[in-house]
């Protein structure tokens, strides 16, 4: 029989299923019901429920309540600061069985090549990774990335079987101001998928850019925001990152009503956050614990996202649906105890028996060797553009600090919360050096220092001492970039993330400890924030306002300019 008959043969139960999931009890998303009966499947594909079946292989659920697998409709794995195979390692056995991905940190590094690593892992992961195409590379003219992605080289990338569309188009002014190389990149999907990405956008502006058939938004951060944007056609996905945290602020959106058009995920998140709280799963808990209809929080997590990105073959436990399964003890923990991608069990013998593709991007810091006098302030004003840290969001405010000019420079004020902040180029392009002030850090000494940069990845620093933060900067080039923290001369605390400066070569337990020993450090100098390094990491965004630093200077991204 073909594969098609065959389905149907164990459907019908004329032949006996592959598997056979007995024992639990299926949560249906149509009505909230609890389903009795047997899940028969063959292949990779769920052929039949609420009946019962004969198959080559029983597996007893008895007890636990049976989900469909978890959907993360938009992040960054490279973010997870490990490979894809260790990413799907970390969060498969939570449950996360489909991650639409978005490998423009690596595609700001190496270009297409990262792309193409991402599409070649797509293929041995147990999770479904799907691969959208990198919109903004670099995400403005206002920065020096790795690489730069056209139309052209986007064009090339098409066809590959994890691919859904355009990813996340963050340079919103190029839209709305009808820009020609934005226009190219956007014809090429039209009438496809189209990534959004607006924060605080509203009103005409908003108008024109859903017009350019973008479909969701990620970056709604209050309930207002989040509303406009659903009330005009866009799928909105809360987020809960590491740094960007909007499930308080837009939960109260999220109801029965509401939540076919409202999906969750998680943009940036390391294996540090995803272990002490968890990934998809605490969000669909904490959901939940706020008052969320538990209904509605496990319809975002998987019906509604497979919808919003026209996954029609997954998000439900049903026949003819992908055999992404979520075995929990109870729907209020979201506690996985036994989880299916694909029609396999994920354990860690299905992990060992993937192919690995061998990583890309080694050797890629290629930055100056920097000297303390590097990172001198120079002005001729003592008012000062100072980046405002919001912790738990990458908005920053912009504030403004009288600071005393001494000897021609600019020197850091720990006493007030104000410290250096650098941009060191480091893709062997031009050598730029940027320096700036930020308050928000309550850094009191030393230095950190960091290669993973949004979007264009050079070196970011900050700092109270000078000779720290040279020394920490010079130490990333020699680890092949990664993390680093120094106090008096001396490393405290470093990871080296050798694939392109943003992925560690460890399994995510080592990268887990080394950011538990990094945190710690930080701790020491007096750093406040939770996680200091993905803060410090969008402080050089310069699509999300209000002030930013790039290698070539602060930024006001209202006015989406270079300050003088």
């Amino acid at each position: 029989m073909s594969t098609l008959e065959t389905r149907i043969a164990q459907g019908k139960g004329d032949a006996p299923a592959d598997k056979v999931l007995r024992g639990g009890k299926i949560f249906d998303l149509m009505t909230g019901e609890l389903l009795d009966g047997d899940i028969a499947i063959c292949g990779d594909t769920i052929v039949g429920i609420m009946d019962s079946y004969d198959a080559a292989e029983v597996i007893d659920v008895t007890g636990l309540i049976l989900v469909p697998g978890f959907i993360d409709t938009h992040l960054h794995i490279e973010s997870s600061l490990v490979t894809p195979f260790e990413f799907d390692r970390c969060v498969g056995p939570r449950g996360v069985t489909t991650a639409i991905c978005d490998p423009h940190e690596i595609a700001n590094v190496i270009g297409s090549d990262g792309i193409r690593y991402f599409q070649q892992a797509s293929e041995h992961t147990l999770m479904d990774i799907k691969v959208q195409l990198s919109s903004c590379v670099p995400s403005t003219h206002m920065e020096t990335a790795g690489a730069e992605l056209h139309a052209p080289e986007i064009a090339a990338l098409k066809g590959h079987a994890s691919g859904l569309g355009l990813a996340e188009f963050m340079n919103y002014p190029g839209v709305i101001f009808r820009d020609t190389g934005c226009m190219e990149k956007l014809a090429l999907f039209e009438g496809g998928h189209i990534d959004g990405h607006c924060p605080l956008l509203t009103g005409k502006d908003l108008n024109a850019y859903i017009s350019a058939g973008i479909r969701t938004e990620h970056e709604a951060t209050s309930a207002e925001e989040a509303l406009e944007k659903l009330r005009k056609g866009m799928r909105v996905l809360i987020r809960e990152g590491s740094v960007s945290k909007d499930l308080h602020a837009l939960q109260p959106l999220l109801s029965e009503r509401t939540a076919p058009y409202m999906c969750l995920c998680t943009d940036d998140r390391n294996p540090l956050d995803i272990g002490e709280h968890g990934h998809l799963d605490y969000m669909i808990r904490e959901l939940i614990r706020l008052g969320t209809p538990t209904l509605a929080a496990y319809r975002a997590a998987s019906l509604s996202a497979a919808e919003a990105f026209g996954l029609k073959d997954r998000g439900q436990i049903a026949p003819g649906k992908r055999a992404d399964i979520v075995a929990l003890r109870s729907l209020e923990a979201c506690d996985a105890q036994m989880v299916m991608a694909g029609g396999v069990v994920v354990t860690d013998a299905a992990f060992a028996a993937r192919q690995i593709v061998p990583p890309v991007g080694r050797r890629s810091v290629k930055a100056p060797t920097v000297s303390a006098t590097d990172f001198r302030h120079r002005g001729n004003k003592v008012e000062t553009d100072v980046i405002g840290i919001r912790e738990g969001q990458i908005l920053t405010d912009h504030l403004h600090e009288d600071i005393e000019i001494a000897d021609g420079d600019k020197r850091p004020d720990p006493a007030r919360d104000l410290i250096r902040i650098a941009v060191v180029e480091r893709h062997g392009k031009n050598g730029n050096i940027a320096t700036g002030f930020v308050k928000g850090f309550g850094l009191k000494a030393g230095a950190i220092a960091s290669t993973v940069c949004h979007d264009h990845h050079n070196i970011a620093c900050v700092g109270a001492s000078y000779d720290d933060m040279a020394v920490a900067a010079n130490r990333l080039s020699d680890i092949e970039g990664g993390f680093v923290v120094v106090k008096d001369g001396a490393v405290l605390a470093e990871l080296a993330l050798p694939v392109a400066g943003l992925m560690s070569l460890e399994p995510f337990e080592v990268v887990r400890d080394a950011l538990e020993q990094l945190r710690a450090a930080a701790t020491s100098l007096g750093v406040t924030l939770e996680e200091p390094f993905l803060q410090l990491a969008f402080l050089a965004l310069p699509v999300i306002p209000a002030l930013k630093i790039t290698d070539r200077g602060m930024v006001d991204v209202v006015k989406f300019e270079i300050i003088s």
